[in-house]
């Protein structure tokens, strides 16, 4: 009977979840409660069977979900020590799961601006870099993206994607392997904080034109225009996430 019951919720938190396997679901549960404060560092986590008895899933799910929390760098587990919740410096915060997590609530207003300024240090040797070593075919897939971006705006998933697709293309364009690996970080961050940006309202402001300056310079192998533009592209995009933030703020 006990076993059956655990299906069923087991069941129930898979269609809740989505497409997400059932460890997966428990570990966005339990990594978004670390991450709103509700379990702090240096908190210790019930057992293993009081776990999975009161979230009426298996040892096995719950086991899992905890293995995905450690190599985040979230949880810590020891023998006979238990399983503590870390101190935040030992987070992945890039993880693209975890910037997932984060942005499902309300983000923290120092960690968005630590996520710009990260963009800050990356992007614009990218741009430059890119400029100068792009290939015609990475030209066509930032000129790809920078269509559909237009096609579908920001505001649409298919406009967010795209977006991404023209960040990770000048990441890819610097034909340096360490900076392409920061890709899919990056990816995350660009399509997270745009998605928050347009949870509730429409901006403004069409970022597209930035993009489109900073295509031009790479196209055009400017290296200084492809660093100065993509700069100017982040400052507007933090200017834009500083409006979001201070209207939901406000009572």
């Amino acid at each position: 009977m006990e076993s059956e019951r655990k299906d069923v919720t087991e069941r129930k938190i898979a269609t809740d979840e989505g497409s997400l396997r059932i460890h997966q679901a428990i570990a966005r549960q339990l990594g978004t409660a670390i991450l709103m404060g509700t379990h702090k560092p240096g908190d210790l986590f019930e057992g293993e069977i009081e776990a999975s008895e009161r979230l009426r899933v298996s040892r096995t799910a719950y086991r899992e979900a905890v293995r995905i929390l450690i190599a985040k760098g979230m949880l810590e587990s020891r023998p006979k020590a238990g399983t503590r919740v870390l101190p935040r410096s030992r987070w992945n915060v890039l993880d693209p799961e975890m910037l997932a997590w984060m942005f499902a609530g309300e983000p923290d207003r120092d960690f968005i601006r630590d996520l710009f300024e990260l963009r800050g240090v990356i992007e614009p040797a990218a741009a430059e870099f890119a400029a100068r070593r792009r290939t015609d075919e990475q030209l066509a897939v930032m000129a790809q993206a920078l269509d559909e971006m237009g096609k579908h705006g920001l505001s649409t998933p298919e406009g967010r994607a795209a977006d991404q697709r023209f960040h990770h293309a000048v990441l890819a364009a610097t034909h340096n392997d360490a900076l392409a690996a920061l890709a899919s970080s990056v990816g995350a961050a660009v399509g997270w904080t745009t998605t928050f940006k347009h949870r509730k309202k429409l901006l403004p402001r069409d970022p597209l034109p930035d993009h489109e300056a900073v295509y031009q310079a790479i196209a055009a192998r400017d290296t200084a225009a492809a660093r100065s533009s993509m700069v100017e592209l982040l400052r507007l995009a933090m200017a834009d996430m500083d409006v979001v933030m201070a209207d939901r703020g406000k009572p």
